[in-house]
């Protein structure tokens, strides 16, 4: 009773006041009616009161989500279940279901009443412009009287996971470099003129099935030896994101980091059902392999929480993509960098890889006057030609860009950059 006298509302509240102020009229005057008057005044709220606390609902919740993983600007559907597991009917119940500020105003929905054992749904549609993982709930559920004089607040505990990703683009189909790195015993396999008797062999390792013995071989070598198990070709690509704070410019969903970020994940998701074993780098400590079953879904999520960081050394990063490389393709989406820190990257290609750099001049997101335009076009075209001469294919990004328009170009032939690389080599040569 005093949790339910606490929560009388503020007309339940009006009515004790006006009671207490008939009353006292009453006293002071003399009139029996109007003290009558205040007595109702003052019973009204108390049986709302009595009313509503001694209400025992057991009232079940669940919470759905339709998707539970969507891209940024997309909506998505909560749905409410609420069941009352009791032999009583309920009263009016105000349902308002937790939101964290991203996804909106919290929503409010009125039932009118459940009879026993009834259960209604409530729907509602929630939007994030924001990557990010988002909790919904707790719900909340108001018991009040039908006068609205006194109202009890009941929580349900459980809450629900919202993934917001970053947008995937769908890409057009071009070949690019890198398709045909293969994997097993040997990457260069060849059938000897002499037939099977010379198969490709190696040496006998602990665990290897005898039947696989190459007795010839062994005999001829003198040491045990088995053939080699033919596997699958397979195509490996790595995607690099440059998470480092200077690199970008902006702020909010249009910022530079953000096209970075849809851009990392529509490049690895068109190359995942491309066929391609897929391995997401973006930084020294976040290396996440997407080959498995139900890698898109990792790779999208890790991507929906990935932040810039103010420290960022580029040569660990560097490092830290040469592990565990096998070959194949990679593809860095990289923000704005110095002519030095291009050098560090452009080691990538030491290893014999395809390497092909989205390289963002993120200057283009604020306004620059000049003379600064003019000195961050010079820096940008500089970094370029330092990933062009040690062997990259570099596509420049400005603002406005769109990632469909600039895939096409991975497969094409020295433009743009690689024209004036090519000049300049043609210029020093010919100064020589």
């Amino acid at each position: 009773m005093r949790e339910a006298l606490r929560g009388l509302t503020t007309r339940g509240r009006s009515f004790l006041a006006a009671a207490a102020a008939a009353a006292l009229s009453a006293l002071i005057l003399g009139e029996k009616d109007l003290l009558r008057v205040a007595v109702l005044l003052a019973v009204l709220p108390l049986l709302a009161a009595l009313y509503v606390g001694r209400s025992r609902y057991r009232l079940a919740c669940t919470r759905s989500l339709e998707p539970h993983r969507v891209q940024a600007g997309s909506t998505s559907r909560v749905v409410l279940r609420l069941q009352n597991l009791s032999r009583l009917p309920t009263g009016t119940l105000l349902l308002e279901d937790r939101l964290p500020y991203a996804l909106g105003s919290r929503p409010r929905v009125v039932l009118e009443r459940l009879g026993a054992h009834q259960g209604s749904s409530v729907a509602y549609t929630v939007r994030a412009d924001v990557r990010g993982r988002y909790e919904v709930g707790p719900l909340t559920v108001r018991l009040t009287d039908p006068f609205g004089l006194c109202e009890l607040t009941r929580a349900f505990p459980s809450t629900d996971r919202l993934t917001v990703i970053p947008q995937v683009l769908a890409l057009p189909n071009v070949r690019v470099a890198g398709e045909y790195a293969g994997t097993g015993d040997s990457r260069a396999r060849s059938v000897a003129v002499h037939g099977d008797d010379d198969a490709a062999t190696r040496e006998y390792r602990h665990g290897d099935d005898l039947r696989r013995v190459h007795w010839k071989s062994t005999a001829r070598t003198g040491e045990l030896m088995v053939r080699r198990e033919e596997q699958p070709w397979e195509s490996r690509a790595t995607v690099v994101l440059d998470t480092r704070a200077a690199a970008h410019r902006g702020e909010g969903p249009t910022a530079s980091f953000e096209w970075a970020v849809s851009a990392a994940a529509s490049i690895a998701v068109h190359l995942r059902r491309a066929g391609y074993k897929m391995r997401l780098v973006t930084g020294p400590e976040a290396d996440l392999d997407a080959s498995d079953a139900g890698g898109e879904g990792l790779l999208l999520d890790h991507l929906a929480q990935v932040r810039t960081a103010p420290r960022v050394d580029l040569g660990l990063l560097v490092e830290r993509v040469r592990q565990r490389n096998r070959g194949g393709l990679v593809v860095a989406v990289l923000g704005t960098c110095s002519a030095t820190e291009a050098e560090l990257v452009r080691g990538l290609r030491d290893s014999g890889v395809a390497c092909i750099g989205f390289l963002i001049d993120s200057t283009t997101w604020v306004n620059l006057g000049q003379p600064a335009r003019g000195e961050a076009d010079e820096a940008h075209e500089a970094s370029a030609l330092t990933l062009l001469e040690g062997g990259w294919k570099v596509i420049g990004v400005e603002h406005g860009m769109l990632l469909p328009g600039l895939w096409p170009q991975v497969a094409r032939r020295a433009q743009g950059f690689a024209r004036r690389a090519a000049m300049a080599e043609t210029v020093s040569g010919g100064m020589r």
